[in-house]
């Protein structure tokens, strides 16, 4: 047990998460109240696998996931069906092997075989990885092999992949397929599956105990596996309640396009759902369909929903007539992963009806910052307030805390049970996360007098022209309020004047053609809306954009390109 936990822990001697909720928010008129009134109570002993699951085995048939396929059948499960399912498998896990902290990956889409194979691996003791299925055969190799998996569940799908490097992962014992034939040496997942026992011991794990890996997007270097522990999840209670304006509430329906194999989709949104009982739509997209979003939050009643700014502005091209045949009810949206800026949150509250509450948060230590539109003011632009619970500042290098609307590096601070136990076998990168007790996130902030953070970049997505330092968000912002732009992306350039010059990347709207005059149309635009030293210089015209697998635009390989 970690020393500085032990004033965070309460007794809980049968080792399991019991029947009532474990967190949940107490509604207050103002921010101020309901983070003053908030403190945290860990169990000594929890396991996520029962929390999510097995706890719910006292309301018979209650609904937990609402799964539509891609040609359109619906099933319906229920937290008993997870129960079995997830006990059959914990048993099979069991009997291939597996044991406490081996690593188990799960390489699926949104599916209900990825949510029983991530609560098999958390009853009997496992490290779940996620991993996504878009991965090609040199990524899954590292995060393997990285991460030392002993078994993986997939499909025949992504099957080739593995075979490709299965060669170089000696140490890859099991592979169990989840449909179609399998081949020599493969387990078909559901044929083992139904030879378990429906009864299964839970592991009794600590809070602190490892629970899974969720390697980082690889931005910068290569991917870090960033290794959580049980109490994770309740650690993310907080930061799903508060943007979702007080979730659960009656009739709550949860989904989100984010794939389950990161933590966005996973522990924002599957994972606190379940904790609180609340039922999730999963769909096995192989590519988001923005009007398809609008059908499916209309035909599933669907209230809350996590919506990366990259879906937002996706969905925001669909015509207006188009979206109002969609008869669809939110009550909440929460959006993270870039900035969603200004345009954006008032086009939510025009369109969808919903003010979209941003929040912000890393793999490593996540939803630390939010807002509340139920409670707090939402200045569009700004990320929100600290999650109750969570102590975040502005620091500099030497993690000094910063006066108001000062610009310096986004930290929280530790101890904090979301905050991740290690990167896997990467000791030196652990250490570097931190200063002192500050955790970095590396990107630039600042925090106003009234605690509302506000994202300026990524530490090296910063551009430096002639003497600014200048933060590509508010200029993509201005960029997509242009009546031609559909999306943007801005970089800095080498320029010998000026240090840097701002190019932009745009995306136009459709049947839209690019010439010199619309070039100047859009760099006035920017340098009236916004200033001078702001508005790009070069501009480019592309069809698409480098992102990362979570939707985050990869601003390096547009800076790489621009310096050929």
């Amino acid at each position: 047990m970690h020393s500085e936990w032990k004033s965070y822990f309460v007794p809980n001697p049968n080792g399991l998460a019991g029947n009532k909720e474990t967190i949940i928010l107490k509604k207050a008129k103002t921010y101020h109240e309901v983070y003053r009134s908030f403190s945290w109570q860990i169990p000594e002993y929890y396991n996520i696998g029962v929390d999510i699951c097995d706890k719910h085995a006292v309301v018979k048939n209650r609904k937990a996931l609402i799964y539509e396929t891609e040609d359109g059948r619906v099933d319906i499960y229920t937290f008993d069906d997870f129960i079995k399912l997830s006990n059959q498998f914990a048993n099979c896990l069991t009997a291939a092997g597996m044991t406490r902290e081996d690593r188990v990956g799960i390489l699926l889409p949104q599916c209900p075989e990825t949510a029983i194979a991530h609560i098999a691996a958390y009853k009997i003791g496992g490290i779940a990885i996620p991993l996504f299925t878009l991965f090609g055969p040199d990524a899954l190799k590292y995060r393997l092999g990285n991460s030392g998996a002993k078994c993986l569940v997939t499909d025949i799908m992504s099957l080739p992949k593995i075979d490709e490097i299965a060669y170089e992962l000696p140490q890859l014992e099991k592979i169990f397929i989840i449909d179609g034939k399998t081949r020599t040496g493969a387990i078909n997942f559901w044929d083992a599956l139904s030879k378990g026992s429906e009864k299964f011991t839970p592991v009794r794990t600590r809070a602190d105990d490892p629970a899974l890996i969720i390697y980082t997007s690889g931005t910068t270097g290569p991917p870090k596996g960033a290794l959580h522990a049980h109490r994770t999840l309740l650690g993310h209670l907080p930061g799903v309640e508060f943007p979702h304006n007080f979730f659960p509430q009656k009739a709550d329906v949860f989904w989100t396009p984010a794939d389950w194999a990161w933590i966005g989709g996973l522990i924002d949104v599957l994972f606190p759902s379940w904790h609180h009982g609340m039922p999730v739509v999963a769909f096995r997209a192989k590519k988001f369909d923005p009007e398809f979003a609008f059908h499916l939050m209309a035909k599933h009643h669907i209230r809350n929903t996590f919506l990366p700014p990259t879906a937002l502005k996706l969905m925001r091209q669909v015509p207006a007539a188009t979206r109002r045949r969609y008869q669809f009810a939110l009550r909440s949206i929460a959006s993270a992963g870039e900035t969603l800026g200004e345009e954006l949150f008032h086009w939510g509250k025009s369109a969808l009806n919903v003010e979209i509450n941003e929040f912000y948060g890393q793999t490593e230590f996540n939803l630390m910052v939010c807002n509340c539109a139920a409670i707090m003011a939402v200045r569009p632009g700004s990320m929100g307030r600290a999650v109750p619970g969570f102590d975040v500042e502005i620091v500099d290098n030497s993690g000094k805390v910063l006066p108001p609307s000062t610009q310096g590096n986004i930290a929280a601070a530790r101890p904090n049970p979301v905050m991740f136990l290690e990167y896997w076998n990467n000791a030196e990168a652990t250490e570097n996360k931190f200063i002192g007790d500050w955790c970095l996130t590396g990107d630039i902030g600042v925090k106003d007098e009234d605690g509302y953070v506000w994202f300026v970049g990524r530490e090296d997505d910063l551009i430096t022209s002639a003497g600014y330092r200048i933060g590509p968000g508010e200029i993509e912002d201005c960029l997509i309020r242009h009546p031609a732009v559909a999306m943007a992306a801005v970089v800095g350039v080498p320029d010998p004047v000026r240090t840097e010059i701002i190019k932009a990347f745009i995306i136009l709207k459709d049947n839209i053609a690019a010439d010199g005059a619309l070039e100047n149309d859009i760099k006035n635009f920017v340098r009236h809306k916004l200033a001078a030293h702001e508005y790009p210089r070069e501009i480019e015209f592309v069809s698409d954009l480098p992102m990362t697998a979570t939707g985050k635009i990869i601003r390096k390989a547009l800076r790489n390109q621009s310096n050929v």
